[in-house]
Parts: structure tokens; C-alpha cells; sequence
């Protein structure tokens, strides 16, 4: 059941070098396997919405952005109220997404409520169901279009685990990208080691060979 589960108070690295909050969201609609965040895609809501907000109102002058992430946020029952209401404080907003809910996307862009998105581009369709078990291509390219519709500054990034993924994939998905007029890096993200995940993925050696990448498919560590 999504619900807020966490809030980390404060973070330079997660909203484009400006102070932020990070409001964790528990439940997901995928079961990635390499998600480091297993407890809170399977976890419950821990906090309520005012004792978030009356922590962000202490933090006014402090902090200048507030990243929604998860789990998936998008899920959350009121995450249209719920970000008006940081909105109205003040705040910067940043939504880390799955991208498999577009409709609930476009109701945020709609409302203009969110200034950034990292959107995952989890994998080609053939192989949604072995890196997530569901999920479709099609929704995610919903939800890129929308982003480009709508002029919001955003990014794409996948998590590279090479017993999901391999460098044709990776190639793949950046020229469909391309293809499709996103001119930004593609953020490849390796897969990080010794930490819980969903799928009880094995630790690996982040190996990938670049020459058989575009040139704007850029490694995030």
C-alpha cells in the first residue's frame, strides 16, 4: 500500500546541486530486481503528511527543493494535493518515476507542480518482465512524450545489471531515444553492490564496453 515512508532531511545530490528533502513513497508497481530499496517497495506508510510538511516549514530558507521518490511516488492516493501543498511552501519539486503512470503525470504537469523528472527507461519491452517482472515500454514512452510536450526539464537513466541487461540493449535504448528526439546523456547507473535488492541479485563488477555505445550514453556512478 503506498503511503510516505521516509523523509531524508537534506541532500545536495539528488536535485540538480540544490539543497533538497527526498520524501520516500512506499509501494511500487514494478518488482525490479536489482532495486536496492526493497523494504520500501514492500513497506507500509510510516509518516503522516503533516508531520512532512511541518518539517519542511522549519526548513524554509534552508532547503530549496523537494524530491519525491519512492517506491512510486505517482502511486501515492494524493500526490496531486500532497504536492500542491509543498508547492505552496515554496519548494522546487523533483519526481523520481517509473514512468509507467502516465496519466497521473499529466495531471502534475498539467498543474505545473513538478520543475524536474528522472524518468527510468527500465528496458526494451522483451525485457520488461525479466528485469521487473511487469511494466511496458509503451507507458514509459507515454510519459517521455509528455515530458517533451509539456517543455519540463527532465532525464533518463536505467540501472545496468549485466545478468539483466547487456550493451545491445543499452545501444538500443539510446537510439530509440535519439530516434525520438532526446538529445540529453542517457545515464547508465551500475547496479550497486552489497546492498539488499528485490531480486536477491548476485554482486558484479560493473564491466561495460563503451565502444559499442553511442556517444550519449554517459556512466553515473
Amino acid at each position: 500500500m503506498s503511503g510516505i515512508y521516509d523523509i531524508t532531511p537534506f541532500s545536495l545530490l539528488d536535485f540538480q546541486g540544490i539543497p533538497a528533502a527526498i520524501i520516500w513513497f512506499s509501494g511500487c508497481n514494478l518488482r525490479c530486481g536489482y532495486c536496492y530499496n526493497p523494504d520500501i517497495v514492500l513497506g507500509r506508510g510510516r509518516i503522516s503528511e503533516e508531520q512532512i510538511l511541518n518539517i519542511l516549514r522549519k526548513r524554509i530558507g534552508l532547503l530549496e527543493g523537494v524530491v519525491l521518490s519512492g517506491g512510486e511516488a505517482t502511486l501515492y492516493p494524493r500526490i496531486i494535493d500532497f504536492a500542491r501543498e509543498i508547492r505552496q511552501l515554496g519548494y522546487r519539486i523533483k519526481l523520481d518515476t517509473n514512468a509507467m503512470t502516465p496519466h497521473i503525470l499529466a495531471k502534475l504537469l498539467d498543474e505545473k507542480l513538478i520543475d524536474y523528472v528522472a524518468l527510468d527507461y527500465k528496458a526494451p519491452q522483451e525485457k520488461m518482465e525479466s528485469v521487473c517482472e511487469r511494466g511496458e515500454e509503451a507507458l514509459f514512452w507515454d510519459s517521455f512524450d509528455l515530458l517533451r510536450t509539456y517543455g519540463v526539464d527532465f532525464e533518463v537513466r536505467t540501472t545496468f545489471h549485466p545478468d539483466l541487461l547487456n550493451e545491445i540493449d543499452i545501444s538500443k535504448m539510446a537510439f530509440a531515444l535519439h530516434h525520438r528526439g532526446y538529445e540529453a546523456p542517457f545515464y547508465v547507473q551500475p547496479f550497486r553492490n552489497n546492498v539488499p535488492t528485490l531480486g536477491n541479485l548476485a554482486s558484479s563488477e560493473f564491466s561495460m564496453n563503451m565502444k559499442l555505445l553511442p556517444e550519449w550514453v554517459e556512466i553515473r556512478n
